[in-house]
Parts: structure tokens; C-alpha cells; sequence
């Protein structure tokens, strides 16, 4: 059996699997989107309360590790840099949206 044979029958597959469940994806893929969108809000979260419970440890003399947490500390600081970013753009595709002529 060759590669070829494979990649013909899963492109085959994948477009009658897209013609037969299109109109059933759109709702699907709100809730993917908003699910995504969540997911990644709450991981940024999660990061940014880990690096201030670093910091509490780091004032007060619990740290063993002082590398690991500056390594956190930046790894946060860059996640949220990045979350503001796809924000600022989503904001900035609204608005061009909204500026449109009907």
C-alpha cells in the first residue's frame, strides 16, 4: 500500500464528511471558537496567579529555585503581551468590519 492510495482515500473521506455535515459545523465551530477563546483566557489566568504566588513565596524566602521563577515570571508576562495583542487585533477587525458600507 503506497502513501498516495492513503492520502486519496482520506481526501476523499474529508470531502464527503464536509458536504454531508456542513450546515451542522457552523454552531459547532461557535462553540469551538468560544470554548478556544476561554480556554486560553483561563491558561493565562492560571499563569499569572502562579507567578504572583511565586512572588509571595520569593518576598518572604521560600524559594529554592530562583531561575524557575523568573523563567514563570516571563513565560506569564509574554502570554498575556500575547493575549493583548489578539485582542487589539479582533478589535481592530471589528472595527474595520463596522466602518463597511452595507
Amino acid at each position: 500500500m503506497s502513501v498516495d492510495s492513503i492520502a486519496a482515500v482520506a481526501a476523499s473521506q474529508l470531502a464527503e464528511a464536509a458536504t454531508t455535515a456542513a450546515p451542522a459545523l457552523a454552531p459547532q465551530l461557535q462553540e469551538g471558537f468560544t470554548q478556544m477563546v476561554s480556554r486560553g483566557l483561563d491558561e493565562v489566568n492560571t499563569q499569572l496567579m502562579a507567578t504572583q504566588a511565586d512572588l509571595q513565596q520569593l518576598a518572604t524566602g521560600n524559594v529554592q529555585n530562583l531561575h524557575q521563577v523568573m523563567i514563570r515570571m516571563e513565560e506569564a508576562r509574554t502570554s498575556f503581551q500575547l493575549l493583548m495583542q489578539v485582542r487589539n487585533r479582533a478589535l481592530e477587525a471589528y472595527q474595520d468590519l463596522m466602518k463597511m458600507p452595507v
